[in-house]
């Protein structure tokens, strides 16, 4: 063991970083050409996130405001993850893109990826790229008629994602982005699960066999690595069109959490209720939320109606203008210069909060309300765990009001019910004969009355 992580921090990690403008972008090959061979591979990416990296509206709002900002400091440190090609090609900046080459603008693109020969840790892209005919990837057998192949460690291991998805500010080292640090320092590291068991198989939050080929005319593997490689964003997504990762997205958010309610059976009117809900991170190896995780936002939803559907108690409900009503917030507050909050990375200082809920952690809240005197019972408790990639009033900033609607998702949801007695407690909790209903009790009444007179008669 000890000499196979030397080997690995030997080969993989003791590499400088390809620098700005060291590079041309005509040495990377167009992502079209690695699609007559790897077509579903292709068409599996084509259209993601990744894909999108430059091309996201939102990031595009975001990269300029930090430019002018910092007066353009960040550029190339924003843009390596972005457009990386943009970067070693030098066509960035200027920051508006106007100098990059259409290859550049695919983002995190296919040959990219697969010319990445090494790495000098993680964090903040620090990528060795070596364009050229030997195309990188986690097989150490494979053979093509286009180029040459050759087997890297790094791919097969987290560290490979962890280069864009670990960022740590580069004038004053706050840790602005933990993604790859807190799988390292969780349990999915320590029991061998890595971030591509997740995020790149048909299981979504687990490891799941995609049997298959790498390309055509190659060998069928019990495994090849899906590369959707979806997180929790099913707005941008929306924006650009790319429906099928949206609903990606938003299976991968369902299967992400798990609710708990302890709530009493019964409950007088006058009462004062307790409600305690407990959120459990059981579906990722980060915390959720994680990323730019200034700006996302995940929120409990309660809401207590009685029997005649009249609202008891209500917290968490998204208003018609896209705020909402006051509850607490899972995510990272960051704070500036002044130590007030900012939703701008690049003028944070400090971490002023941090309710983010780890891998397999769990959090619990309690919720207080009265039992009105006219209530009509039963009493409907429901808990929703809500998400949202950005702030409505942030998305109304950078694009205007009314242009884009941040779609709020429910992850999952759980509910009880809260009764006057402990006898019509009992009686909702007794099972009821299947496929009986008031239809069913009166055929069952008429068989009966049936069967009777046919007795009498013999």
């Amino acid at each position: 063991m000890i000499t196979s992580l030397f080997t690995i921090t030997c080969n993989v990690f003791a590499a400088t970083p390809t620098a700005h403008g060291e590079l041309s972008s005509d040495m990377f090959t167009d992502s079209k050409k690695c699609a007559q061979c790897h077509a579903i591979t292709h068409d599996q990416w084509e259209g993601t996130m990744h894909y999108n990296a430059y091309e996201d509206p939102f990031y595009q709002k975001e990269v300029l405001a930090a430019s002018n900002d910092t007066q353009g400091i960040v550029d190339e440190f924003c843009s390596r993850c972005h457009t990386p090609i943009g970067v070693v090609s030098g066509e960035i900046p200027p920051i508006d893109g106007s100098d990059l080459s259409a290859i550049a603008r695919e983002g995190v693109q296919c040959d990219l990826c697969h010319v990445i020969s090494g790495s000098n840790g993680t964090g903040n892209a620090p990528f060795v790229v070596s364009p050229g005919n030997i195309k990188w990837g986690p097989f150490d057998d494979s053979r093509a008629a286009y180029h040459e192949s050759e087997y890297l460690e790094l791919y097969t291991r987290s560290e490979y994602c962890g280069m864009c998805h670990d960022v740590t500010h580069p004038l004053n080292g706050l840790v602005v982005d933990d993604t790859y640090t807190v799988w390292k320092e969780g349990p999915y590291a320590e029991e061998g699960v890595v971030c591509q068991d997740c995020h790149m198989t048909s299981g979504i939050t687990k490891f799941e066999a995609n049997p298959g080929r790498a390309g055509s005319g190659a060998q069928k593997r019990e495994h090849i690595s899906t590369h959707a490689i979806v997180g929790g964003n099913a707005f941008i997504t929306e924006i650009l069109g790319e429906e099928r990762y949206g609903e990606m997205a938003v299976e991968r958010l369902e299967k992400t959490a798990t609710l708990s309610i302890d709530a009493p059976q019964i409950g007088q009117r006058g009462d004062n209720v307790s409600l305690n809900i407990s959120i459990t991170n059981s579906g990722a190896g980060h915390k959720i939320p994680t990323g730019v995780s200034e700006i996302r936002q995940i929120w409990l939803a309660v809401s207590v109606k009685d029997g005649s559907g009249k609202q008891v108690y209500n917290t968490g409900e998204v208003y018609d203008n896209g705020t909402i009503r006051y509850t607490k917030m899972y995510n990272t507050v960051l704070g500036d210069a002044q130590g007030q909050p900012t939703l701008s990375f690049w003028l944070a200082q400090s971490i002023l909060e941090d309710n983010r809920i780890p891998p397999r952690g769990t959090v619990s809240e309690k919720y207080t309300f009265r039992i009105p005197d006219d209530v009509t019972y039963p009493l409907a408790v429901e808990a929703t765990l809500k998400y949202r990639s950005a702030p409505q009033d942030l998305i109304d900033h950078l694009f205007g009001e009314d242009v884009y609607e941040v779609p709020v998702i429910s992850m999952t949801e759980i509910s009880t019910n809260i009764y006057e007695t402990e006898e019509a407690a009992a009686d909702a909790a007794t099972p009821a004969t299947p496929g009986v209903g008031a239809l069913g009790s009166v055929t069952i009444l008429l068989c009966a009355a049936y069967y009777y007179m046919e007795r009498r008669e013999t």
